[in-house]
């Protein structure tokens, strides 16, 4: 493999670790924020417990997240310098901006929501569990802004080959954000709704049956079985959003090499570039011409229309497709298992274990989501701009392979470490005769609250 291939491949390997946790972090932080309310106007103990188990596991993914992110920016200087050449002048203040705007917020406020719950006022705690939560929010605002825009640049003039902001009110606005950052949002949101519900599952086969548990078990299956719908909705907008203005991105994720109506959605295929047609097709007549124009005999773009300017098609199609699978398992378990829960206020077996075979399921709906978008945009780093082949810096090939060997150890080590913690905190549990280290309202201890209660 040569370098550019390499560097390719360690850039994705760091953002596909480092994305993993904010995935969690930006929605967790506004499920404590619900925990906490929820304690302080009903005080009842069991919120408190939910929320001393998960900031845990807060406090484990925004520290992964913050470390992974450092490494990743790393790479920018020496992998692909020639992005910054390019769209620093871009780039570099809505880097700047989620810095002073959402990273400094987190970090002021962190150290309260962690460590302050014996030491502030309840409303204080409150205040910064809710500013910090703000904080993952505008963070990932700002990426995502910075992202869009390298897929739909607008807003700049090029001057002696570089990049120049003109409007950015435009550049921040950019055609495809609104749809990616909802994308993004119910992506984090679905994904804490079944590490929760996982999470509950397991501990409810374990026998960890408390009014705690059932409360995360049912804030889990909420959340799950009310926003699937709507990202699946949030989805169609963001392709349509595509088809306008990426067509050979959707064209690869459809797997459609000439233009045309009543193109077929093709459930399985096995892409050929070589010989640009598709093998062992498994397809639903006019389904992809229905889903993209809303039309059975709407003209869906074809890839021979952008040869040389297409993305690799294997990849993107089958990232695709385990996105929208997963997706679909989402739903069907969300409901299947809401269903049983609402009824009877239990949980069978078969449901508790479907729930914790999913625990993870979002990491993988939105690392396939990732890999679509991204390697969709190829050969461009930013669309119509900058081609990735001119961004990469002239490192050798055997350095960067090397560099990569080590980064993937340390973080198959930590991943494993990450998981094997939680289960440890879950098998561990929060029950009654462990005494959380928060306090509740008026200074008084968790136990006299659950007495009060």
């Amino acid at each position: 493999m040569d370098a550019l291939l390499l560097a390719r491949i360690q850039f994705a390997a760091n953002i596909s670790f480092h994305i993993l946790f904010p995935a969690i972090t930006i929605a967790l932080c506004w499920v404590l924020l619900f925990f906490k309310i929820a304690y302080s106007r009903s005080g009842n103990a069991k919120w408190l417990e939910a929320y001393n188990f998960w900031v845990k596991v807060f406090a484990l993914s925004f520290a992964l997240g913050v470390v992974s992110g450092i490494t990743m920016s790393f790479q920018f200087g020496t992998n692909w310098p020639g992005f910054m050449e390019k769209v620093g002048n871009v780039a570099g203040p809505l880097l700047a901006y989620e810095v002073m705007t959402a990273f400094f917020l987190e970090a002021v406020f962190l150290g309260i929501m962690l460590f302050g719950q014996r030491k502030v006022k309840p409303w204080v705690h409150t205040l910064a569990t809710a500013l910090v939560a703000v904080g993952t929010s505008m963070s990932a605002f700002w990426i995502l802004v910075l992202n869009s825009w390298m897929h739909t640049p607008v807003g700049f003039e090029l001057r002696d080959g570089v990049v120049h902001a003109t409007d950015w009110l435009a550049i921040i606005l950019n055609p495809s954000m609104p749809y990616r950052l909802a994308h993004m949002l119910l992506a984090s949101f679905l994904t804490v709704a079944f590490l929760i519900a996982g999470i509950s599952a397991w501990r409810w086969l374990r026998g960890q049956r408390t009014a705690a548990v059932r409360a995360e078990l049912s804030t889990g299956l909420t959340l799950a079985a009310v926003l699937i719908p709507i990202q699946i909705l949030a989805g169609d907008l963001h392709g349509l959003n595509t088809l306008e203005h990426q067509p050979q991105k959707v064209a690869a994720m459809e797997g459609n090499w000439q233009t045309g109506g009543r193109v077929p959605l093709l459930l399985f295929a096995v892409p050929d570039e070589e010989a640009r047609t598709n093998h062992f097709e498994l397809a639903i007549p006019g389904g992809a011409s229905l889903i993209l124009k809303h039309d059975i005999d709407g003209v869906v773009p074809g890839l021979n229309d952008y040869i040389g300017e297409h993305p690799p098609v294997a990849p993107v199609f089958y990232a695709f497709r385990v996105m929208v699978g997963i997706g679909m398992l989402m739903l069907l378990v969300s409901w299947w298992c809401g269903w049983g829960w609402w009824r009877r206020g239990e949980l069978s077996p078969w449901r508790a274990r479907a729930l914790v075979a999913m625990t993870f399921s979002g990491w993988v709906a939105t690392l396939a989501g990732w890999y679509v978008t991204e390697i969709g945009r190829q050969p461009y780093l930013v669309q119509g701009v900058l081609r990735t082949a001119d961004a990469v810096s002239d490192v050798p090939a055997p350095w960067i392979a090397t560099s990569l060997a080590g980064y993937l150890i340390v973080y198959v080590a930590l991943i494993v470490a990450y998981i094997g913690v939680i289960f440890y905190l879950a098998g561990k549990g929060s029950s009654g005769d462990q005494q959380p280290q928060g306090l509740g309202a008026g200074g008084a201890s968790w136990r006299e609250a659950e007495v009060k209660s």
